[in-house]
């Protein structure tokens, strides 16, 4: 019992770092909310339309302001108090979420307006986010922090799964409004979890936003192959083997499994991924951390390339699509461990947004890229041949960029800012 325990995820950040605790649990109910407006969006669009051109534009349209904005949101992160900027961001994508509700509610709902909604939250978010990541640090003891991240991904996925899933009944129940109207009031969650935490304001070196600030943050990343590794292996498996924006369009013409399935499409990579994340207790004692990356993108692609191919059976593909899921965790897990240990903390906002650019920025471009594929030639081949071309990619990376695989977790240098952002027990 004591080795399968030491193989279950650690809950001692919960336990023992308060404001951390407040956090989590106030995120997990807004994301969770938040993943029942992700699914609703593109459903919404498609059943209108009837085009799979369609939801790639919705992609597109969320991928502009990450790319412009992402970066500048990082700058701000680390000049500002990030407890109260988290404040404003979650407020106002809780208006956003109202928005769509009240669009919804329109006799005939305005597309264009649906698009530019999505815009704004998008433009949000890029702050949002790297103000999240980056305070992570600065709740918990740098022993901590590798569980504390694997806590966060079990959160998310723990959203990943009750979002989409409860956003399949709310469409079929009560149509998309209700569904963004849950997500709006999903938000009051976060925002009391804020108001209960300690202020977390910039270090002493915090730098004013702007340009040059953008620019040292990526300057540092570029002097740092491990770093732009983790990057550059998350694009590749996001890009070509993220199938998501296909789900609907494989749920009502492939399986035929309606609204409800298609919510199941959607929460079947979060269910296998928090599995993975409730197994994580072995995270911390890895070193070669760049190899596991590795192995798990291998396990993502091949799951993926196999969900293409057994689209004759629902529950096969799902069991699939959580195999992926929980490979994909797992590659999370240590590629934010890498980024936050390898950063100082008047650079992680910076980092943070660039890394969650990636992170939110790869997926986008896979939507194009599948739907694109799909117009053309279908929905399976497109899942298919994204999962070959990842493995392809991923091959293509280890070669060129042997850094990464030799990342050692034990001996990576850190700064003394590093060390005095992080609490001490």
């Amino acid at each position: 019992m004591s080795r399968l325990g030491s193989f279950l995820l650690d809950v001692e950040p919960l336990r023992k770092d308060r404001d951390f605790r407040l956090i989590w649990a106030g995120q997990l109910i807004s994301s969770a909310g938040r993943q029942v407006t992700a699914v609703t969006l593109p459903y919404q669009l498609f059943v209108a339309t009837h085009s799979p051109l369609a939801i790639g534009a919705l992609s597109l349209v969320q991928l502009v302001p990450l790319l412009a904005f992402s970066l500048y949101g990082g700058a701000v992160a680390d000049a500002v108090d990030r407890r109260r900027l988290l404040l404003v961001t979650q407020s106002v994508l809780a208006l956003s979420s109202l928005s769509l509700a009240l669009l919804a509610f329109a006799p005939h709902t305005s597309i264009l307006l649906v698009y530019v909604v999505a815009f704004l939250a998008a433009t949000v978010s890029a702050v949002d986010q790297p103000a999240r990541s980056s305070a992570i640090p600065r709740l918990v003891p740098r022993r901590r922090l590798t569980t504390a991240i694997a806590l966060n991904q079990a959160g998310g996925q723990t959203a990943g799964i009750v979002g989409p899933a409860v956003g399949g009944l709310l469409i079929a129940t009560v149509g998309p409004a209700g569904a963004y109207l849950v997500d709006a009031v999903s938000y009051a969650a976060s925002i009391a979890a804020l108001l209960a935490i300690a202020p977390i304001p910039p270090l002493a070196g915090a730098v004013r936003p702007g340009m040059a600030a953008v620019v040292e943050g990526l300057r540092f990343a570029h002097s740092r192959p491990p770093i732009m590794g983790t990057f550059i292996v998350d694009l590749d498996a996001m890009i070509f083997g993220m199938p998501q924006a296909l789900f609907p369009i494989l749920a009502l013409t492939v399986f035929h499994a309606g609204a409800e399935g298609y919510g199941l499409l959607a929460a079947a990579p979060a269910v296998g991924a928090l599995l993975g994340a409730l197994a994580t207790g072995w995270v911390s004692r890895v070193r070669m951390q760049g190899r596991a990356v590795y192995g798990a993108v291998v396990l993502w692609g091949l799951a993926i390339t196999a969900f293409g191919l057994v689209t004759f059976s629902f529950p096969v593909a799902l069991a699939l699509l959580a195999i992926a899921g929980g490979a994909d965790v797992v590659s999370a897990v240590f590629r934010s461990t890498i980024v936050q240990l390898s950063t100082p903390d008047e650079l992680r906002g910076r980092l943070s947004a660039l890394h969650g650019m990636v992170v939110t920025a790869g997926p986008r471009f896979g939507d194009i890229e599948a739907t694109t594929v799909a117009a053309a030639v279908s929905a399976q081949f497109s899942v298919v041949t994204g999962g070959l071309a990842c493995l392809a990619g991923l091959a293509l990376i280890a070669w060129r960029l042997p850094e990464l695989g030799r990342y050692d977790a034990t001996v990576h240098v850190t700064t003394p800012s590093v060390q005095a952002a992080v609490a001490s027990d």
